[in-house]
């Protein structure tokens, strides 16, 4: 066995590959372009950002999305500023060519492929040490902000080890001995009271509602902030719910004078692709997009942090353009205001559904997209949904390939000391790697 079962890892799983870690310290870069001169080349703290399931063409797409078509130039984002390489994305070869989540998830945090549905664990099911576990060996410490529950697939491969990615109350449950700092996001349902007074004796403050995230100064806190997920921004009246947690995460890691590292996570980016819901995707990416903003604005005024942004794959083949016209038209999805699943399940409950239609889709509809949307709505709230949809994607002009992943090449993102590592075509393996070579040495007597 490469490696002894985790929960009893102490040291001696974390040496193991600490040794390779070690080695690859040497490909630190010497220099960061356009920094001060007095910037680290070494970061203190790191952020890894996954937008999940956010492709190519999503960050494209949102460089359309956000075009003020007042002006001729068409403005760039952020993904515009920071683009630095590109990573492959497939898992072990027994799992094929499309990865999921957690075997991607697992390859961002440990350097390993491994089978789809894996939580950091190898073919062989034995635990695989993740960038988490080597810095908390190093005395660093940890946490992660999303926009899922927080058991799901991509922060618990960075937090803990399991055969697969649907053990929901293990993977909680496993949690509790991970040491993080700051844990943010949803996934009520999954954590017992039993689990959560477990917790507060750990010494963790917990809290369910967003207006007590005002109250919470410094670590340890377990916020469960909806049952399963956050709400969808596209939805949500209050708003700016990721790029919330992850300044509240900031303020309470940099308390840490050992350093951090820290997961942020736009889970909902996915979720919307498996939808084929370019409106609710594109105000995900948006919000992951203001996330990413804070964080380079820390990286500016703290020049010892790392950020590294990615997708983990890409999901449901999004197409900017579909048939034969060469055109997009973006601009109404800013006035839709929810998911067309929600919208369904609401408009068969209503007789005078009508008005909620065009409320919710502020849209001047064909006599051909009603029709098409009444007989739906007689067959129930799936063949609505996929109506909506499609009238969505027609007046946007927006194709879908897929309901699941693909295998495409996804971008990498970065800034800050250590940004050059990740530049040009690598694989998801490697963004580990690199970022596990710039955590600190351990010390000699650990080694």
């Amino acid at each position: 066995m490469r490696f002894l079962t985790l929960i009893s890892l102490g040291l001696s799983a974390i040496i193991s590959f600490g040794a390779v870690a070690n080695e690859l310290t040497s490909l630190a870069p010497q220099h960061q372009t356009g920094a001060s001169q007095h910037a680290p080349t070494v970061p203190k703290n790191m952020v890894i950002m996954i937008g999940d399931g956010m492709g190519p063409a999503y960050t494209t797409a949102y460089r359309y999305f956000k075009d003020n078509p007042n002006t001729q130039e068409i403005e760039q984002t952020v993904f515009d500023r920071l683009l630095v390489g590109m990573s492959s994305t497939y898992p072990a070869r027994s799992s094929g060519y499309v990865t999921d989540s957690a075997a991607s998830a697992t390859a961002l945090a440990t350097g390993y492929k491994t089978y789809n549905g894996a939580i950091s664990v190898d073919e062989q099911k034995q635990p695989i040490p993740t960038l988490f576990e080597l810095a908390r060996a190093r005395g660093m410490a940890t946490g992660l902000a999303v926009t899922s529950q927080v058991n799901h697939a991509t922060p618990a491969a960075f937090m803990v080890h399991n055969e697969h990615r649907k053990n929901y109350v293990e993977i909680a449950e496993a949690y509790l001995d991970t040491g993080a700092e700051v844990i943010l996001g949803g996934g009520q349902k999954y954590f017992s009271e039993e689990l959560l007074e477990k917790f507060k004796a750990k010494g963790y403050q917990h809290i369910t509602e967003f207006s007590q995230l005002d109250g919470i100064d410094k670590p340890k806190v377990l916020g469960l902030l909806a049952e399963v997920q956050l709400p969808w921004v596209i939805e949500d009246k209050q708003g700016h719910k990721l790029r919330t947690l992850t300044q509240k995460a900031l303020d309470l890691l940099s308390q840490h004078e050992q350093g951090f590292v820290l997961l942020i996570e736009g889970s909902l980016i996915d979720w919307a692709g498996h939808s084929n819901d370019i409106a609710s995707a594109m105000h995900e990416v948006d919000e992951f997009a203001a996330a990413m903003e804070v964080v380079e604005q820390y990286v500016r005024e703290h020049q010892d942090t790392l950020l590294v942004a990615t997708a983990d794959h890409n999901t449901g083949g999004l197409s900017i353009a579909a048939g034969k016209d060469y055109a997009w038209h973006p601009e109404f999805l800013h006035h839709v205001t929810m998911p067309p699943y929600i919208l369904a399940e609401k408009l068969v409950e209503q007789d005078e559904w009508q008005s909620s239609l065009t409320a919710a889709i502020p849209l001047e509809f064909t006599s051909e997209q009603m029709e098409l949307i009444a007989d739906a709505r007689a067959q129930g709230a799936e063949p609505l949904t996929y109506a909506l949809q499609t009238v969505i994607d027609q007046h946007s002009n927006t194709g879908w390939t897929t309901v699941g992943h693909t295998g495409l090449d996804v971008q990498v993102f970065a800034t800050g000391p250590g940004a050059s590592l990740f530049n040009g075509s690598q694989d998801n393996t490697d963004i580990a790697k690199k970022m596990i070579s710039l955590l600190p040495q351990l010390p000699a007597k650990q080694q």
